[in-house]
């Protein structure tokens, strides 16, 4: 329990408040964000996560007004169009109940905040783009908690939005040219047990002369992982269904990611 609490004082000494204005309802609030050079990176997942050591900036990476209840990646805050505004108005606005949060968030905060965001998302019909990343970083948190279940609901959803992104809308995509979204599409049908899919983004990257050597890398290092995977998998006879989810559990993903994606 000491510990914690120390813990908690030395992140607070890596925070400052920004003085905001909702842009919905023009109340003046404080986001709480990282000091510059504060984070410190330890790695980097193969679908793009940043590993932090000590404190994470993706833990205050949404900007919420507690005012109205509007919310959305700090990247996007500022973005909204006034037919959007109408809506979120109408249907978060009317019915949104203030919270109070701590002055230094968990994995936990984070998740309920980024999904306050994609609720924001949804409702002002956002691109598929903006929810697709909002779900992947929900899907990290539930990493860092080890829930894979969850992890693997919203990294089935970021999938979808980033195939839909993919096809409809202009690069880049949050700085992500159009063959790393094709090698983050790629990663997610591999975590998800997608094989012969992520197999065939992979490949398209490595052929790509447009690619970077560093993309291109990223995805024969994925490759050669399946591979290997699947030769361990015949030497064990491992039936093919294993590493897929049942018929009925897809389908009951693909109603709730209607909610989000249609």
């Amino acid at each position: 329990m000491k510990e914690a609490k120390e813990e908690e004082v030395r992140e607070e000494e890596y925070l400052y408040d920004k003085n905001v204005t909702c842009p919905v309802c023009n109340s003046k609030f404080k986001a709480r964000v990282v000091k510059a050079n504060a984070a410190r990176v330890e790695g980097k997942d193969k679908d793009l996560c940043i590993r932090y050591k000590g404190i994470n900036p993706y833990f205050y990476d949404v900007w919420l007004c507690n005012v109205c209840g509007y919310a959305s990646m700090k990247v996007d805050f500022e973005k909204i169009k006034e037919p959007e505004k109408k809506r979120v108005i109408s249907e978060i606005s009317n019915k949104w109940r203030g919270k109070n949060y701590p002055d230094v968030y968990d994995a936990n905060i984070a998740i309920e905040r980024y999904k306050i965001s994609l609720l924001n998302y949804t409702v002002m019909g956002s691109k598929a783009s903006k929810k697709a990343l909002n779900c992947l970083k929900i899907a990290w948190m539930y990493r860092l908690l080890e829930d894979t279940k969850n992890e693997k609901l919203f990294l089935e959803q970021a999938l979808l939005g980033f195939k839909d992104a993919y096809f409809n809308e202009d690069f880049p995509i949050y700085s992500m040219d159009k063959y790393t979204i094709m090698y983050l599409i790629g990663e997610l049908h591999r975590r998800l047990g997608n094989y012969s899919e992520a197999l065939k983004q992979f490949g398209e990257v490595i052929t790509s002369q447009g690619a970077s050597r560093k993309v291109k890398d990223l995805a024969y290092d994925q490759k050669e992982l399946i591979r290997e995977i699947l030769q361990e998998k015949k030497k064990e006879n491992i039936p093919n269904e294993d590493f897929n989810e049942n018929k009925e559990e897809a389908k009951k993903k693909k109603g709730f990611l209607k909610r989000f994606f249609s």
